[in-house]
């Protein structure tokens, strides 16, 4: 039986902490807030950082705000309270023979049973005074006797995740021996120390093989106590590609499964359609895109459904892309279903394709959750656009687009042969599935101007083929961006009121809808009035979520018509908005938004042959926000703002709420682990089921 993997319940690694010696009843419970109910929970307990034991600074040495690890003897300490006893600090001085360190915790007075004079005691933290050298709340740990002091001393020790009342040292010297008794039992079992760690025999071959992975067994207690830095990642890392290799295997087989379950429907088409509308659209399709429909076509003539997404920089040409995609399988006989996040992206859709298809005998339906087509329907002009083919034998045949109207029981979409989820992100895993559902085992092409991290598309996104355009139509004008702090505004409107005057439009965005109190954020209701003033005499219009549906597209659509010069408006605008004289956005506040959120604001611009700027105000203050926003000073480039953005937020920031279906990892770091999950898929793939 293997020792260090999660396997049957007769394995010692399954049993219960409270089997281990000097756990009993409180500290069990203490455990169980860590999540450690097992004895592998434990050994895979990962620490958060090392302290080097090795060596020590002196007192003496500390710098300011540099973080330091030093050692010395309580002379002094004591527990003062004040404000009546409500509040309080409690304080110890330590002396190492070279200079003396203060250790402060504010309203902690139970710190106070922790120490006692003369314990030599170990401190990691940062000087915030050297006059005297005090430390507000540091790390620290009692030196103690004993056989077992080898663990704490003279070597790189971890530093764990604690919760209140569980001591670093006794967790460090339960993990010990626990390894220790591990180790024991392998031996009077086998010769070596197995190394499956929940992973098919078959990759433990294939890993021994390569004689830079150290074993699972030996790659756990790397973990724990390395004998050099390096060690401790390397240790990370193997045990992050277990991870990640059990995460690829189930992509692969649940891949597998849905193909060998799953017949496809003839959906390449004809070009009966597709030739006509290319004819008519007055550009050539970018070399890009031409090689994206080929991929797709390829799909639709295949054995199993497609299963594909679509990435593509803002203004690349998605929606032309999915257009030809959608005649491909209304060519075929077979109805199309688009779902975009918001009404406004969905309208847009809507006017687009109803222009597009219509003329070619396509029906183009609208269902949101609040209006259908019947009730609010593009006109087609029969006498300025003929229908470009006679369609008196066209099969009757639809498009319907829709919010998540869609997947909602009451809508029912028969013979439904292609799925199109536009700006996927904005939707769930489960959503996703829900409008597949609708039909029996449809094509699926999900689409995004959000460019997807490369570990995020072979993890979260593994199970999908990725198509990307990489190229911009000709003639696009490059936006100029700028960051600029709010005492510059002044200049800023002036320059606006200048390109309003020169017959351009503008958009202004604000984080929120109505005023919070949180963070100063400016409200869009708030500012209106403002904004009219400022802006004076040009018109100002109002756009956010809470408007109905009328007074949205009464919004749009003197905007488009530019009888409003500038649209004050939320985020939501970020998707769905493409009005070709608007030459400058404006948010406010820019720090409150993601950098993939402000880069698709910034594409509303640029769209048309005028010169676009986009000026992101902040004052953001801290390093890291700064950061973010001289990224789109710096570059126009999606897919570098995709991962930079996953480096400065994390992909748990990044993708949100919205997303489900986010794999946790102990040890797998999204971030900075890309070559690590191509290692795993190519690893999975020769494992096999």
């Amino acid at each position: 039986m293997t020792p260090l993997e999660r396997s049957t319940k007769t394995s010692p690694l399954a049993a219960s902490v409270t089997t281990l010696w000097g756990v009993g009843g409180e500290r069990a419970k203490q455990l169980e807030k860590l999540h450690l109910l097992t004895v592998e929970d434990l050994l895979l307990h990962r620490p958060r950082r090392y302290e080097d034991r090795r060596h020590f600074r002196a007192i003496a040495g500390l710098r300011l705000d540099a973080a330091a690890l030093t050692r010395g003897t309580v002379v002094a300490l004591g527990l003062k309270r004040y404000r009546q006893g409500a509040k309080s600090v409690f304080e110890l001085v330590l002396d190492d023979g070279t200079a003396r360190l203060h250790c402060r915790w504010w309203n902690l007075p139970f710190m106070e049973k922790y120490f006692a004079v003369g314990n030599e005691v170990v401190v990691f933290g940062k000087p915030l005074t050297l006059k005297p050298r005090t430390m507000d709340h540091p790390e620290t740990e009692v030196v103690e006797g004993g056989e077992e002091n080898f663990i704490h001393f003279n070597r790189i020790v971890p530093i764990y995740p604690l919760t209140e009342g569980l001591p670093q040292r006794w967790l460090r010297g339960l993990i010990w021996r626990t390894l220790e008794s591990t180790v024991a039992a392998s031996r009077q079992s086998a010769a070596n120390l197995p190394e499956r760690g929940g992973l098919d025999e078959k990759l433990a071959a294939l890993c021994r093989g390569a004689a830079t992975w150290p074993t699972r067994a030996n790659a756990i207690r790397m973990l724990h106590f390395p004998e050099a830095l390096e060690d401790a990642e390397r240790a990370r890392q193997r045990l992050a590609l277990d991870e990640f290799v059990e995460l690829q295997k189930q992509i692969q087989q649940r891949r597998r499964n849905f193909e060998s379950r799953a017949q496809a429907l003839p959906c390449g088409g004809d070009n009966r359609f597709i030739k006509p509308f290319l004819a008519a659209l007055g550009f050539t399709l970018t070399g890009a895109q031409t090689r994206v429909l080929r991929e797709i076509r390829a799909d639709l003539r295949g054995r199993h459904p497609m299963r594909r997404l679509l990435q593509g920089d803002v203004g690349s040409g998605k929606t032309v892309a999915a257009a030809c995609t959608a005649l491909m399988a209304l060519e075929s006989g077979f109805n199309v279903a688009l779902m975009a996040p918001t009404e406004i992206l969905a309208s847009q859709h809507f006017r687009n394709f109803t222009r597009w298809l219509e003329p070619l005998g396509v029906r183009v339906e609208l269902q949101t959750g609040r209006r259908k087509s019947g009730e609010w329907r593009v006109a087609s002009d029969a006498k300025t656009r003929p229908p470009l083919l006679d369609t008196r034998h066209a099969t009757p045949v639809t498009l319907t687009i829709g919010t998540h109207a869609l997947i909602e029981s009451g809508f029912d979409h028969p013979n439904l042969g292609l799925v199109i989820i536009d700006e996927q992100h904005k939707f769930g895993v489960a959503q996703r599935e829900e409008l597949v559902r609708k039909g029996r085992y449809p094509h699926l092409l999900v689409m995004t101007a959000t460019p997807i991290p490369r570990t995020l598309g072979l993890t979260l996104y593994g199970d999908l083929d990725v198509s990307v355009i990489d190229e911009l139509p000709a003639g696009r004008v490059p936006i100029k961006t700028f960051v600029r702090p709010s005492d510059k505004l002044p200049k800023v409107w002036q320059f606006i009121r200048e390109r309003l005057a020169e017959g351009r439009q503008a958009y202004v965005v604000y984080p929120r809808v109505e005023e919070s109190g949180l963070g100063g954020l400016k409200a869009v209701t708030k500012e209106f009035d403002n904004l009219k003033k400022q802006l004076a005499p040009f018109r100002v219009g109002l756009l956010h979520g809470r408007l109905s549906s009328k007074e949205e597209e009464t919004v749009m659509v003197a905007f488009r018509a530019n009888t409003v010069n500038v649209l004050l408006a939320t985020a939501l605008i970020e998707v769905g908005v493409d009005v070709p004289n608007a030459a400058v956005m404006l948010v406010e506040n820019a720090e409150a938004f993601g950098l993939a959120q402000l880069h698709q604001l910034r594409g509303r611009i640029g769209r048309g042959a005028h010169e676009s700027y986009c000026i992101l105000i902040s004052d953001a203050l801290k390093p890291e926000s700064r950061e973010r926003l001289k990224v789109l000073e710096e570059t126009a480039d999606g897919f570098r703002i995709a991962e930079a953005d996953l480096q400065l937020r994390g992909p748990g920031e990044l993708l949100g709420q919205r997303q489900s279906g986010v794999p946790r990892f102990r040890f797998g770091d999204l971030v900075r682990d890309l070559d690590l999950i191509r290692q795993a898929r190519d690893l999975a793939a020769r494992v096999g089921p």
